[in-house]
């Protein structure tokens, strides 16, 4: 029982406690509770001021910056307002303005009909006057108006054309002034740039041989074998008694260089009668006609000429083998060529166009036939024969003045093969005979009375002579360029044209003392 009590009497005073806890802690709570509700309703009183002041002062600067743009608005307007009013007013003015300006236009005009039917009445009135004037003067020079304006007509138009011819001279005189002396620089520089070869050629080829057993041998049995090579290759054998050596003989280099060729093969090979012979030839002929287009070929490719018919590149191959008093063909047609390139590039001038026309200036002096035409009449047929264009033709054509130039390649390519073909060395002429020429060109001229000193310049492409003024007048100092021209071309022997240049100066010198 004592143990029941005490539990009761335990949990009793568990309740009590718990109970008594559970009041403590209630009191507690809703004292921190009310401390809590009173803290935050202290700061939303103090967080609503600070909103309400922040609410004020943006309402402030708003109002602020509306009442800024409204003073703009009404100044930007108030300033509208001033242009449209000074506006009114400068329209205002230019109306007046053009108003007034009307007025002074429907014044002047009213002036200016008057001013006109006045000028109308003086017009007749002058009009009247003139048909009276020219009657008179009809009557008194017994001319009619029209031959009288016929007359005066002509008096200007010769006037006229004597102040032109006098003008023209004056240029012309200036032009050729400066014309030599620049068309003289580029010639001199065209010769230095380029380098130029000689090469003389004959009408003979000498072919060596080992031993002079070989020539029996070359001869045949009655001569047979040296008959069937003359009649395949068309030249002349010379077989005499000059040691270790065969002459062959021809005019044309081709026929030569194919019977060297023929011979050399003929002898390494050992067999020699006439079948043999015709075989030999006919395949050297052969080779040679390659090596013909295989030069002219490759004669285009290093001059940079494209296009070329391959005619005229066999034509070009051919020239290797043909010379031009001593010159060789090709080595002369190449120069001319780089000379026209070089030319004309330092005239303006189109280069290779030049190139082209220098190359095949003088294919007219390989033909395949005999011909009468002059080889450059000839070389224009055939260029113009394979499709060259026209200025490429008058070029050709026109190197020797033998047809009229039409275009500026023409003169280049003939001065070009004049430096190529002139110049001392070129071609074959010993400096005896080139000294005698140019000496008996200064002793012609020198033989003619007023002549007082003549000069044979430019390789004797050029006579200058000099005459005394007292003793031969300008009219006619022509006439005496023409007479030692005439007498050049009659007495004298020589390549290409001579110019003949008579100059009379008259000087006056008087001393100071």
């Amino acid at each position: 029982m004592d143990l029941i009590i005490a539990i009761i009497i335990a949990v009793g005073c568990l309740i009590v406690g718990v109970a008594l806890g559970y009041g403590i802690f209630r009191y507690a709570i809703t004292k921190v509770y009310d401390a809590k509700i009173k803290e935050a309703s202290l700061e939303a009183d103090t967080l609503k001021k600070k909103k309400e002041l922040e609410v004020k002062e943006k309402f402030l600067e708003k109002k602020a910056e509306l009442e800024r743009e409204a003073n703009q608005n009404n100044q930007r307007l108030q300033q509208q307002e001033n242009k449209l009013k000074q506006r009114e007013l400068t329209l205002n003015q230019r109306q007046e303005e053009l108003q007034r300006k009307q007025s002074e236009n429907d014044r002047q005009k009213t002036a200016l009909e008057k001013q006109q039917e006045l000028l109308n009445q003086r017009k007749q009135e002058v009009e009247v006057m003139r048909n009276q004037e020219i009657k008179r003067l009809e009557e008194i020079s017994g001319l009619s108006a029209d031959a009288a304006k016929d007359s005066l007509v002509e008096a200007l138009r010769d006037e006229a054309k004597t102040q032109a011819q006098q003008y023209i001279n004056e240029i012309m005189d200036e032009a050729k002034m400066t014309a030599n002396k620049e068309a003289k620089k580029i010639v001199i520089q065209s010769i230095q740039r380029i380098a130029t070869e000689t090469a003389i050629e004959n009408s003979v080829t000498v072919f060596h041989i080992d031993s002079d057993e070989v020539k029996g041998r070359v001869i045949g049995r009655e001569g047979r074998n040296i008959r069937a090579l003359e009649a395949a290759t068309g030249v002349e054998f010379v077989v005499d008694d000059t040691p270790e050596a065969i002459v062959i003989s021809a005019f044309d280099p081709v026929r030569r260089e194919i019977a060297r060729l023929s011979l050399h093969q003929l002898i390494a090979d050992g067999r020699i009668h006439p079948a043999r012979i015709e075989e030999v030839v006919a395949k050297v002929k052969k080779q040679v006609e390659e090596e013909i287009i295989e030069i002219g070929k490759r004669t285009a490719i290093d001059l940079g000429v494209h296009g070329l018919h391959p005619e005229l590149i066999r034509i070009v191959g051919k020239m290797k083998y043909r010379s031009s008093y001593g010159q060789n063909l090709l080595q002369h047609a190449r120069e001319t060529a780089n000379l026209c390139a070089v030319m004309a590039a330092e005239l303006g001038l189109n280069p290779k166009k030049a190139r082209r026309a220098g190359l095949l200036h003088d294919i007219g002096k390989v033909p395949d036939e005999q011909i009468e035409t002059p080889h450059a009449l000839y070389g224009a047929q055939l260029a113009e024969q394979y499709k060259e264009k026209p200025d490429i033709v008058n070029a050709i054509g026109a190197h020797h003045d033998e047809m009229e130039m039409t275009s500026l390649l023409a003169p280049i390519v003939q001065v070009c093969d004049a430096i190529s073909g002139a110049r001392p060395g070129a071609r074959r002429e010993i400096v005896e005979a080139y000294l005698k020429r140019l000496n008996d060109l200064e002793t012609l001229a020198a033989s003619y009375p007023g002549v007082t000193k003549t000069y044979a310049i430019q390789a004797g492409r050029e006579l200058r002579v000099i005459v005394g003024a007292d003793k031969i007048s300008d009219a006619e100092i022509e006439t005496l360029s023409n007479d030692i021209a005439t007498k050049i071309q009659n007495e004298m022997t020589y390549p290409g044209q001579v110019k003949i240049t008579v100059i009379r100066e008259t000087r006056a010198v008087s001393f100071a003392k």
